[in-house]
């Protein structure tokens, strides 16, 4: 029998190869422009549920303010006074009316200002958008347009019309560049729709509304690009 030994690696875990998914390009008109491919890598993948959970959780917990605070023993107000003489009493001594224990006394162990960031790999934070772009990819609540060159004005009248046109309901994410400054301002007034720069978009965001309105210019094709 041989006394040698064949070391091997762990066994990557077979992972489905990503869709291939396309869109129906469009102007604002609602005029059809043709097909376009969305990259397998980004908007094909299978969602990864745990990631996507952790990741939101620590972006959810990043917003809050953390401001919370309640008085301890040493910073109410007054009971600087012994209440009474330490022997004598009959009762347990006591060294300020200000004590946890006592009505109007500090608080013992509260809540105090602090940072609830969580440290997150980005790795994980890529993931997790990819993953909401390809549940929404799925979903085929991805919509792309041309771009928003034939707005002149920031009109909210052409924002509810050019909306209506596409066919989009719900809350929508429209995906814009730092050039669309008119269409930032048309949309500004629309409850339901929410502008976010390409550079900025995360998986909160994306899961957080119904339909994902893209143009030519903010349209991931590469993961470089996000």
């Amino acid at each position: 029998m041989s006394d040698t030994f064949t070391l091997r690696g762990p066994i990557k875990k077979d992972r489905p190869a990503p869709t291939e998914r396309s869109v129906t390009r469009r102007t604002l008109a609602g005029a059809e422009l043709g097909p376009v491919a969305l990259e397998p890598t980004i908007f094909g993948i299978t969602p990864n549920m745990a990631v996507l959970h952790q990741v939101i959780k620590a972006q959810l917990a990043a917003k809050r303010s953390g401001t919370q605070s309640t008085k301890t023993r040493k910073e109410v107000r007054g009971g600087g006074k012994k209440p009474f003489n330490q022997k004598g009493t009959g009762g347990a001594r006591q060294g300020t009316i200000r004590a946890p224990h006592y009505p109007g006394g500090g608080i013992a162990l509260g809540p105090k200002p602090r940072s609830y960031e969580q440290k997150t790999p980005k790795k994980m934070i890529r993931l997790a958008l990819y993953s909401a772009l390809s549940d929404r990819a799925e979903m085929e609540r991805i919509a792309v347009i041309e771009d928003f060159a034939s707005w002149s004005e920031p009109k909210t009248k052409d924002a509810v019309t050019a909306l209506s046109t596409l066919g989009l309901e719900g809350k929508i994410l429209a995906v814009v560049s730092r050039e669309d400054h008119v269409a930032i301002r048309a949309f500004r007034n629309l409850m339901n729709v929410k502008t976010i720069d390409a550079g900025e978009l995360n998986a909160y965001d994306v899961l957080d509304c119904d339909w994902l309105l893209f143009t030519d210019a903010t349209l991931p094709t590469k993961k470089e690009s996000l």
